[in-house]
């Protein structure tokens, strides 16, 4: 999937805000409706999905940014930053205004963020080494795609409609030494997931680090199904009902990868 990040030179944004935005892009995409069983982007998602969900962030300015807002994919605005989330296609078939942007350039440093958002999920990333931005953009958005899964095979769905009311919004911080140590022990992801409600995601080793390697932590909150609003509930209710099969479809694959066992997928 690739994952855009728009940084132009002279307004750069923040660090935590791109990641942020990275974050929740990704899980959108995945989830929209778009991206349903019968939707016009499902052939190329829903292969995605039952691959090794395999993301690379892109940086892209100006006209480039302009032209890529053309193409099917969902946009994250967050706090001054941009991410645009695009359809995972073949290598061979993805469009060449996209092969052209950068990977690399893509560094921003370190933030103070600011209070913690309430209510949603913080992504808390390894103290260790620093990943550049557009690693951990890739990474968070791993981690915000293994979330949705984990919720909806756990039949979670209050807390998973709740977050999709309010634009799968979620925090991303670098965790200290001992806020990681506390998120992630020696245990299996599996068993911090059952056991501690602990979302832990392993690098799958393509870059940068080794495979195996712990690179976010996210202690998950209990999203209040209350803040949803909808003016047709009916309409809603089957739109999460369609969105949920097509989940629970995909999650066994989605979350088998975190365990090391993982599909293989020519997409980017």
């Amino acid at each position: 999937m690739p994952l855009i990040l728009h940084i132009e030179p002279g307004a750069m944004p923040s660090r935590s805000a791109l990641l942020e935005a990275a974050a929740s892009a990704a899980v959108a995409l995945c989830r929209d409706e778009r991206s349903q069983p019968g939707g016009p982007w499902s052939a190329e998602v829903q292969s995605w999905l039952a691959g090794r969900i395999r993301k690379v962030a892109r940086r892209a300015r100006g006209a480039r940014w302009a032209a890529v807002t053309e193409l099917p994919g969902v946009t994250v605005d967050n706090r001054g930053a941009q991410v645009r989330a695009l359809l995972p296609w073949l290598v061979t078939e993805t469009p060449h205004i996209v092969t052209r942007l950068q990977v690399g350039g893509t560094d921003l440093p370190p933030d103070e963020a600011g209070p913690l958002p309430e209510g949603v999920p913080v992504l808390w990333l390894t103290p260790g080494p620093l990943m550049t931005v557009g690693k951990a953009a890739a990474q968070v958005g791993h981690a915000t795609v293994l979330l949705a899964a984990r919720l909806a095979i756990d039949g979670r769905i209050p807390e998973l409609e709740s977050w999709a009311a309010g634009g799968y919004r979620c925090g991303v911080r670098p965790a200290s030494p001992g806020r990681w140590a506390e998120l992630v022990t020696t245990e299996h992801p599996e068993q911090a997931w059952r056991q501690r409600n602990v979302l832990i995601v392993r690098d799958a080793g393509f870059t940068e680090v080794p495979p195996g390697t712990p690179h976010c932590g996210c202690p998950l909150p209990r999203l209040d199904p209350r803040s949803r609003t909808c003016a047709d509930p009916q309409r809603d209710h089957e739109a999460a009902a369609r969105r949920v099969r097509a989940d629970r479809a995909t999650a066994g694959s989605v979350v088998g990868q975190n365990g090391g066992s993982e599909a293989r997928r020519k997409a980017p």
